[in-house]
């Protein structure tokens, strides 16, 4: 069995309590915690920046942070959010003039690095360097808000990362982010990915009996995983 991981994206969560709805999530079972940076340039919307990613280390959250940089120029960011804290940082190789060149500003800064796929980028980003990959980050819907639906044509892109990624022999994760539920986690891990974004599925799935806790959303999350 794969190691699975689930990230909630803090996109969904509650702002005015960030640090608390960290803190819950992880305590309910969460792996990690993904951040959803966009720039209103390369995406529609604006979000957070690194100065989110200090704070809550600063609070005292221990868990990996999986930024997601969806800006451009991507350099600069790149350097902030490691010195803010992160844990892996993936860019989309639409951002980046030099896509080898900001995979290894990440890795020489001792930091995971990955790559975007937004649902009609090609995989042949990857061709000529799977070997500074950490995490492939397959997008399951356009990026830029949250709260969309799963595109099912993610799942044949997942596989196909998933070809790549073992024909490597490499310990690349393959993330998925968009409209993942507990309802089709299992067919997305089934197409191969092993590491799940979630937002709204989880932030607005708080356990009736205590609105801090979300043992609930991400035991269905585990179960289905457990049955993939």
């Amino acid at each position: 069995m794969r190691d699975y991981k689930i990230a909630p994206s803090i996109l969904s969560a509650n702002f005015a309590c960030l640090g608390q709805e960290v803190d819950d999530v992880l305590a309910s079972g969460a792996d990690m915690i993904h951040f959803d940076v966009m720039d209103n340039h390369y995406v529609p919307n604006l979000t957070i920046g690194p100065m989110v990613c200090e704070a809550l280390r600063k609070h005292g959250v221990s868990a990996p942070i999986d930024c997601h940089l969806m800006v451009t120029p991507v350099d600069q960011l790149i350097g902030d959010f490691i010195d803010a804290g992160a844990d892996y940082v993936t860019f989309h190789p639409e951002a980046s003039q030099h896509i080898d060149r900001s995979l290894q500003l990440i890795k020489s800064r001792g930091c995971k690095a990955g790559l975007v796929f937004n649902p009609a980028t090609s995989l042949a980003y990857l061709d000529y360097v799977m070997d500074k990959i950490d995490m492939i980050l397959i997008m399951s819907v356009n990026p830029g808000f949250g709260g969309q639906s799963f595109i099912p044509a993610a799942l044949d892109k997942l596989r196909e990362a998933r070809r790549r990624i073992d024909a490597s022999g490499r310990p690349i994760r393959l993330e998925v982010d968009g409209g993942v539920s507990a309802d089709n986690i299992a067919e997305i891990a089934a197409a191969g990915a092993d590491t799940f974004v979630s937002g709204s599925s989880i932030f607005k799935a708080r356990n009736l009996e205590d609105a801090n806790r979300y043992d609930g959303i991400l035991g269905r999350m585990r179960s289905a995983l457990a049955e993939a």
